[in-house]
């Protein structure tokens, strides 16, 4: 699903801002702190109802208004019609979410509706940041390609936040916290065989898009971590671990403690590899879920790119370009001059320019 209409009103330096005849790439050029990045962000809260720089609302909200709001049109493939989005975040966090004109209650109704990836300078964290980041990269894929995910990510919430309670205050008989610790372990049990699947399919996609944009990376490879002693099952982790999880409060083993690690060489790619490589590592993670959506739902999803150039040098630039250009998704990218864009992405592509200046976004003829 393509975005070809957008209207954002007052996200940050973005007071009223409208795009008309959006295509399949879209670029956004200006200065530094003109606007290019807070598209991108109201684009994220059209998918995802929160911006990509962090969970304070408030901050992405112009200052001394109420609220922010993002309304967008986006073209059905299948049916050839058309489907309008909106979402408005106030100061106080509350959250309107509006999908084909009618309320809908929760984010994931959106995220499913206009699927987004995020490549940024702050998504180095997928190597070099905690592994939270890395749990939500592989749990972004899985959700989008195994419907049942949601449901046991779901129940498992329920379950750990309740036997955490039970654990930290002792409130709850042995029956009753034996009873929570059995419905955790059924939702982590689930949980962990999604990831499994999905990350034994993700891997030959990722080193495969590896081999095209850095050959010269030989030795990499992606190892998967469950959170627990891979030897056991999570039903008999958690009877191992109940008089740790007693004594300390909380519990110590689950899907909750899962990690992804790339390494070269056997060593951790943030510590081996130059900031360049690390960028293209990064592009290789994002492309790869990206294909996989493509092959099992045969659907795309929509590229946020922020100032691409960065850290890449022309040639890497055009391969990560080409790779975006075969796939069937939507690109929205930033950069400061418009030529660093077009002089590496192949030719015959449909383009839309917008100059950006001080909040105020104009097409520009491409």
């Amino acid at each position: 699903m393509a975005l070809h209409q957008l209207q954002i009103a007052r996200v940050r330096n973005l007071r009223d801002v409208r795009l008309e005849g959006l295509q399949k790439v879209n670029v956004f050029y200006g200065l530094n702190g003109s606007g290019k990045t807070s598209i991108l962000e109201s684009i994220h809260l059209l998918g995802m109802a929160r911006s990509f720089r962090g969970a304070n609302i408030k901050s992405l909200i112009s200052h001394e208004e109420a609220a922010c709001t993002v309304f967008g049109v986006a073209s059905l493939p299948t049916s050839g019609g058309h489907l309008p989005l909106g979402v408005e975040r106030t100061r106080s966090g509350e959250a309107n979410i509006k999908i084909g004109g009618k309320p809908v209650r929760t984010i994931a109704d959106l995220a499913e509706q206009l699927p987004l990836q995020v490549i940024t300078a702050d998504s180095f964290g997928l190597l070099t940041g905690s592994p939270g980041g890395r749990r939500q990269y592989l749990d972004w894929g899985v959700f989008h390609v195994e419907h049942r995910f949601f449901v046991q990510w779901q129940r498992f919430q329920r379950g750990i936040k309740q036997r955490n309670m039970a654990l930290r205050h002792g409130k709850l008989s042995d029956k009753e916290l034996a009873a929570w610790t059995h419905d955790l372990a059924a939702a982590g049990t689930a949980i962990n065989d999604y990831r499994k699947a999905y990350f034994s399919a993700l891997v030959p996609r990722f080193l495969d898009t590896m081999a095209r944009l850095a050959p010269s990376l030989e030795n990499l490879e992606l190892r998967f971590r469950q959170g627990w002693d891979a030897r056991h099952s999570y039903a008999e982790a958690l009877e191992q671990s109940l008089s740790t999880d007693i004594e300390q409060g909380y519990t110590h083993v689950g899907p909750q403690r899962a990690d992804i690690r790339v390494t070269c060489g056997g060593h951790l790619a943030a510590d081996t590899l130059s900031r360049g490589q690390q960028k293209l590592v990064v592009c290789g993670l994002k492309l790869a879920q990206g294909q996989m959506m493509s092959e099992v739902e045969g659907r795309s999803c929509s590229y946020l790119i922020d100032d691409l150039p960065s850290e890449l040098d022309d040639n890497h630039s055009r391969l990560v370009c080409n790779l975006l250009a075969s796939m069937d998704a939507q690109v929205f990218i930033t950069c400061v001059e418009q030529d660093e864009i077009r002089s590496v992405w192949p030719e015959d592509e449909n383009f839309a320019v917008f100059h950006v200046e001080h909040g105020n976004v104009s097409a520009v003829n491409a």
